[in-house]
């Protein structure tokens, strides 16, 4: 098989195959770029791989003008920038020993010890520089029909790094046909692990179940999740059955996974996913106007449209019932509305905290009307 596209054929990507090559080596592009491509899904990422050791490839680099980084060059990976482009130089490696978290390895000449230490099959595959597609392991069927499963056996790809399990799920949310349903032995493995979970840092959690959630469909993924016991062990607390219903809701909206979070329900996921003040703050925005008294407009007004649009379908999703008319419209409304009285429409009868209180005061009945009362009728 052959495959092609601009981050195959752009000038920096051939510049850097090219001058390995050139010196007698190995050099294949690997992993997420060739998947992507081969899905016809967009690449980002670009990753080599190659059998010259990481000081022989920065020699190499060097030599041929090209800037180097030495980024994780104790795992065998540095960075090389040609032409624009930013490519990912790894050699060939295989696990010396692994903890669940981290891994010793050596490094080899031999592309099969690096497909083999892989987690999935479809990401242990290669590309060549003209396009043809080099499949270690028998990878590309499975990719081709969009089954996720772990390279070899799946407690040992687990044993070797637990947050396999969560990128099990993340996987099938993004890459399966939902269709055939999840691999049972991948499954089971996850489940038969959950005690590593406990053991991964809070941000590695984190990054993956934002990934997972952002994903067009993860309800399958995170039903899968929730029977297997994962869900539970990575967030605790949380319930997936409203979840089918806002996917359903959300219609053509672009996926945020602040909201899908949120209908998971559960306790607060800012430790357990190492959450930024800011989404920290978004998501106690969102959990709070679920259940306040605030109309879309007054929600669009305090918090903006996104906020206002999250709380609709939440409301909707955790009651069962359809989106009020003009939704829409009502959210974008609040974002443009003015509150008609100033601090100035109240002195100088009023100071201080006084005058505070009363603008307080007469906010909240403007948001309680739907932005509907006047200046007038608010100073009446």
């Amino acid at each position: 098989m052959k495959i092609t596209g601009d981050w195959l054929t752009a000038a920096g990507v051939q510049a850097v195959l090219g001058a390995l090559r050139g010196a007698g080596h190995q050099a294949l592009c690997v992993g997420g770029c060739v998947r992507n491509a081969v899905l016809g899904a967009p690449v980002a990422d670009m990753d080599v791989a190659t059998d010259a050791w990481p000081e022989t490839v920065t020699d190499i680099a060097e030599k041929a003008g090209f800037r180097v980084i030495p980024t994780g060059i104790d795992h065998g990976t540095v960075t090389v920038l040609a032409m624009g482009v930013s490519v990912e130089v790894t050699t060939f490696r295989r696990d010396v020993a692994t903890d669940g978290r981290h891994a010793v390895v050596a490094f080899s000449r031999d592309i099969t010890d690096d497909a083999a230490r892989r987690d999935f099959t479809m990401n242990a595959l290669y590309v060549q520089a003209d396009g043809t597609v080099i499949d270690p392991l028998g990878g590309l069927p499975d990719l081709l029909a969009r089954r996720v499963r772990f390279v070899g056996d799946a407690d040992q790809r687990i044993r070797e790094d637990y947050l396999r399990i969560l990128r099990f799920f993340r996987f099938y949310a993004h890459y399966a046909n939902p269709a055939d349903g999840i691999d049972a032995e991948g499954l089971a493995a996850c489940a038969a692990h959950l005690d590593g979970l406990a053991a991964l840092s809070r941000e590695r959690v984190g990054a993956e179940l934002r990934k997972l959630l952002a994903a067009p469909d993860p309800g399958p993924a995170v039903a899968a999740m929730a029977q297997s016991g994962v869900l539970g062990a990575a967030l605790p607390g949380t319930d997936a059955r409203s979840l089918p219903i806002l996917l359903h809701l959300e219609g053509d909206l672009p996926p945020r996974w602040q909201r899908r979070l949120a209908v998971l329900g559960g306790d607060d996921p800012t430790d357990a996913l190492r959450l930024s003040r800011a989404e920290s703050a978004d998501m106690g925005h969102i959990r709070a106007a679920i259940g306040s008294d605030h109309t879309l407009a007054a929600l669009g007004f305090l918090h903006g449209e996104a906020l206002a649009t999250d709380a609709c379908l939440l409301r909707a999703a955790f009651t069962e019932s359809l989106l009020p008319d003009h939704w829409r419209a009502d959210a974008k409304r609040g974002v443009r509305a003015q509150f008609p009285v100033a601090a100035a429409d109240l002195m100088p009868q009023l100071q201080g905290p006084a005058l505070g209180a009363r603008l307080n005061a007469l906010q909240a009945r403007w948001l309680a009307s739907d932005l509907t009362l006047t200046k007038a009728e608010l100073l009446d």
